[in-house]
């Protein structure tokens, strides 16, 4: 592994041990030319992903854009790291699980669509702003009553089974 600072190849694993949801290896390693010290994360793959864009255009899939957009989106939201790991994880998973290796973008935006509005309600606005291209506040307007449509169908049910 090379050294981040000074460029060596010549990096030492001083400890490894797995996340806390096992599905990575996280390695602290120290570079002998430069004393830097790094962490690097070992994750299973697969198979190899391709995007492919609705230009038609292609490219490899990667997982840390993918965690990029959606830390844009929580930004500033109380939710915890670990959470949005595990929801990543999964996407990742059902993306290798298909099988093709072929995705496309739509499916990808699809996914995280869904995993943000289990996660964050505003997070998931955020997204789709982006995701779905809002041109007008009227779009907002329209994300917001859906989902204010969904919380006041599941209010009830919670009553419910709260006064049993």
């Amino acid at each position: 592994m090379r050294c981040p600072y000074c460029g060596s190849l010549d990096t030492q694993v001083k400890d490894s041990r797995p996340t806390e949801d096992s599905s990575a290896i996280r390695r602290r390693r120290v570079c002998p030319d430069c004393a830097g010290r790094f962490t690097t994360f070992e994750r299973v793959q697969l198979r190899e992903l391709t995007v492919v864009k609705k230009s038609g255009r292609r490219v490899a899939f990667d997982r840390d854009k993918l965690m990029q957009s959606l830390s844009i989106a929580l930004r500033k939201r109380p939710v915890d790291p670990e959470r949005v790991e595990r929801m990543v994880n999964g996407i990742v998973r059902q993306l290798e699980s298909q099988g093709d290796a072929d995705v496309q973008s739509e499916h990808i935006g699809e996914l995280v669509m869904e995993g943000l509005r289990a996660l964050d309600s505003i997070a998931y606005v955020r997204f789709a702003s982006v995701y779905k291209n809002f041109r007008e506040a009227s779009d907002f307007s329209t994300i917001i009553d859906e989902l204010a449509g969904e919380d006041a169908d599941v209010a009830p049910k919670r009553k419910a089974s709260d006064s049993a």
